[in-house]
């Protein structure tokens, strides 16, 4: 065995106690500093011949000790209060990215006399507060948010380093953003419902997204003024995921521009309602008759998945297939069709929710009950790019042309070979869909044409909307109604349609997850002039999870 040696610096100060935490202050480039200690970061370095004497040095693996934590978090936080940006950045996974955003938060963010606090470490995860300044031409800020950062062991050196993601400096920024302020270059707008009523977070608290789009898209051109303000501002990555820029503090107050949605108040306030109650979850209204959006909500408020989500939509799916297969002549509603408990294709087998099956019954019966089976063993009479031509000319999914008012996500349905055409037929493989996406999927099946969905009416910019290339049959609507109505009434769907009277027609949907212990809930429905999707990440069958809140929103109308 080599010889072992541990290098450890003594303190020349005792550590105060702070708040139940044990605390040092740091004196000087006028910061106040409260961090963790647990010495520096030599404290840990350990270093070791290897047993065949070539005198390399052994690398240190395994998990991090709580005093490895401790020491890389609290050099990584008492470097960047002091101004010391070079000391904090080598101390992280990428010291070229934590140095640019680090200079940034004072340069260009105009952010000083930081105070940062850590709060109680779990695992290797160390939670702290910023308290600072924004000071501008003049005019200066509190600033003041929660954030965190996680402490991993380099690879290479064996060592303690802050797992470098933008994140850690402000929560609101992906990795390539930036931190600026300045005279906003969009000037803020005031965004008013169809009634005249304005939208606000503090009266719909997941508007944020939607009203930053707003603001992105008619700031320009809405007759505002821009302000001075702190602003998350989009990187290349975060532009190509359709992000709008944050405004994270307003320092001086720019003139509004007004901008009329077609929002509902009624619907608005009842989907918010929904949404609040159960976790990860997200819901669309659509008007059929006029592509009018009425709603949109999501639990989370940082991110709408609602229109920008990219989620296998799973069964409900379905329904685009379903169009196919009538198109094609492949089946019709009473027509026997059996979905046995497995099918193999390409290599592939294929299985039913629990394992279920039917042997004798019609197609109606299978899409009731959504049999996955029933509808992969159509896949050896199909082409390739059958399901993408009928999504896209059809539904007019998956072209990335909608232009709602705000960014979107339009759906994705690659062409795919195999195993994975075969999924996709099920709503996985890689299908991709949101709320929106699939509350127009029941509103085409509604009108029996496409009308692509809006929030800002084109007649404010005069902007062009998608448009399909063709028009389903009256038969083939007529179909789609007939398994949709009996689905709501008598299948997968009717537990959560009860009560829901009219011309009604419903599909549920779960997309399992890789990782992800239970599968995404997913339902669509139509009623009357009123189409409805939600889903509910990791909650389970859409039935019980997204289905409550779809029917909720469609009995009022």
């Amino acid at each position: 065995m080599g010889n072992r040696r541990r290098v450890a610096e003594r303190r020349k100060t005792r550590p105060a106690v702070v708040g139940g935490m044990i605390a040092v202050v740091v004196v000087g480039a006028g910061f106040g500093v409260y961090a963790l200690t647990g010495g520096s970061a030599a404290d840990d370095r350990t270093s070791a011949t290897s047993s065949s004497g070539d005198n390399k040095p052994k690398v240190k693996t395994g998990p991090l000790s709580a005093k490895e934590v401790q020491s890389a978090s609290t050099t990584f936080l008492t470097s960047w209060q002091t101004g010391k940006v070079t000391q904090a950045a080598a101390v992280t996974s990428d010291s070229t990215a934590a140095t640019a955003l680090l200079t940034g938060y004072t340069k260009d963010a105009h952010i000083k006399d930081v105070t940062l606090t850590a709060g109680t470490r779990t695992g290797d995860k160390v939670p702290f507060s910023v308290k600072g300044t924004v000071s501008y031409k003049g005019t200066t800020k509190p600033l003041a948010y929660e954030s965190s950062l996680t402490v991993v062991r380099n690879k290479e050196t064996g060592k303690p380093q802050v797992d470098w993601h933008s994140s850690v400096v402000h929560p609101d920024l992906k990795d390539g953003d930036t931190l600026v302020t300045g005279e906003s270059g969009t000037p803020p707008v005031k965004a008013y419902d169809r009634d005249g009523g304005e939208l606000t977070t503090a009266k719909y608290a997941s508007l944020g997204p939607v009203l930053d789009g707003l603001r992105e898209k008619y700031g320009k051109t809405a007759g505002g003024k821009a302000g001075i303000e702190l602003q998350v501002v989009r990187g290349k990555a975060s532009q190509k995921a359709k992000l709008s820029d944050k405004t994270l503090l307003t320092m001086s107050k720019g003139t509004p521009g007004k901008v009329k949605t077609t929002l509902s108040p009624t619907f608005q306030a009842a989907a918010e309602r929904q949404v609040a109650a159960k976790a990860r979850s997200s819901v669309v209204v659509i008007r059929p008759s006029t592509g009018e959006i009425l709603a949109v909500a999501n639990n989370s408020r940082s991110f709408n998945v609602a229109f920008q989500g990219s989620l296998a939509p799973g069964s409900t799916m379905k329904v685009v297939t379903s169009t196919m297969l009538f198109e094609k002549g492949l089946v019709k509603p009473d027509q026997s069709h059996p979905c046995p408990k497995t099918y193999k294709l390409a290599g592939w087998t294929f299985h039913n929710d629990d394992d279920s099956e039917i042997k004798q019954g019609s197609f109606k019966l299978a899409f009731g009950a959504s049999c996955n089976n029933a509808f992969i063993n159509f896949a050896p009479k199909l082409s390739n790019s059958d399901l993408t031509k009928e999504a896209q000319q059809v539904y007019g999914l998956g072209l990335n042309n909608w232009a709602i008012g705000v960014p979107t996500f339009d759906g994705s349905i690659p062409v795919q070979s195999g195993a994975q055409m075969g999924a996709s037929l099920i709503g996985q493989g890689g299908v991709r869909m949101n709320p929106l996406n699939m509350a127009s999927v029941s509103a085409t099946v509604e009108s029996g044409v496409f009308r692509q969905p809006y929030l800002v009416s084109p007649d404010v910019d005069h902007r062009t909307l998608a448009k399909a290339s063709r028009t389903m049959s009256a038969q083939t609507q007529g179909w789609l109604k007939e398994v949709m109505r009996y689905t709501a009434g008598y299948g997968t769907a009717s537990k959560a349609m009860s009560g829901v009277y009219g011309d009604v027609g419903a599909k549920t949907g779960s997309a399992e997850v890789d990782g992800q212990k239970k599968p995404n809930g997913w339902f669509t429905a139509y009623r009357g002039d009123l189409a409805a999707a939600g889903v509910v990440q990791a909650g389970g069958h859409g039935g019980d999870t997204a289905g409550p809140i779809v029917a909720a929103l469609l009995k009022m109308g």
